[in-house]
């Protein structure tokens, strides 16, 4: 059994109702843990369900058959929707979600992380979408999470920024001791940080693969770790998976 710190997702089924008063199942038994300073990546197709999969983990979405234990603590969040709020600066919108006294300090520190200190002022009308993902990234990383967990975060960047920031947010996971749950398009970013790759597929979705990455990255490891994963699903080597950041 997992310890208290741990988050555990046990999801038996979950189904969505159709007209014909008929039900859709879209996912069933997807069960994995994540511990503390483990990064977890979620792969699959667009449409697989990885966002459904993020909501049930979140508590927002809480009509299918399962369980999940979220560890005690502080959630960080970032959606493929940026959400911020418009009516506040960038800075402001990080300094919404702060409780301690370093506002300032902490604020700066974030946005310098992710590339968009030079932007504190600003109104998100201002801001590229890449921008503004940078700044919901900064906002969730804010709170000093216990659980992060990030929806195609690094959408909308170029490739070099987007592995920039994907190690950079990885190593900060590790540091503090965060547990990071995140779904990509992207097997190499999730070969490059990950501790292991849950692989969604099939109808309904399942977990088809849960894989440990190895703690000793070398080319020769990665790269045949990412030939025998394309072999056994093709579609972690096709231009909608990988899809350019």
């Amino acid at each position: 059994m997992p310890g208290d710190d741990a988050l555990e997702v046990l999801i038996a089924t979950k189904a969505f109702a159709l007209p014909t008063r008929t039900s859709h199942i879209v996912l069933r038994d997807i069960h994995f843990t994540a511990l503390p300073g483990q990064v977890v990546a979620l792969l699959g197709r667009s449409g697989s369900g990885k966002s459904t999969l993020l909501r049930i983990v979140l508590g927002l979405d809480t009509v299918f058959e399962g369980r999940v234990r979220m560890p005690p603590g502080r959630l960080g969040v970032v959606f493929q929707d940026p959400r911020l709020l418009p009516w506040l600066t960038v800075a402001d919108n990080l300094r919404l979600v702060l409780v301690d006294g370093a506002a300032k300090t902490r604020i700066e520190e974030m946005l310098e992380l992710v590339g968009v200190a030079d932007a504190a002022n600003h109104l998100p009308s201002e801001l590229s979408l890449g921008m503004a993902r940078r700044v919901a990234l900064a906002r969730a990383l804010a709170v000093d999470p216990n659980v992060l967990v990030l929806d195609e975060p690094f959408a909308s960047l170029d490739r070099q920024l987007g592995t920039m920031l994907v190690a950079k947010v990885a190593e900060r996971t590790r540091r503090t001791g965060c547990i990071m749950l995140f779904a990509t398009h992207d097997l190499d970013h999730a070969l490059m940080v990950a501790d292991r790759i849950c692989v969604l597929g099939g109808h309904p979705t399942t977990l088809k693969a849960d894989v440990a990455v190895p703690a000793q990255r070398n080319a020769g490891t990665i790269e045949r770790l990412r030939t025998e994963l394309v072999a056994q699903f093709r579609f972690l080597g096709s231009e909608e998976t990988a899809q350019p950041l």
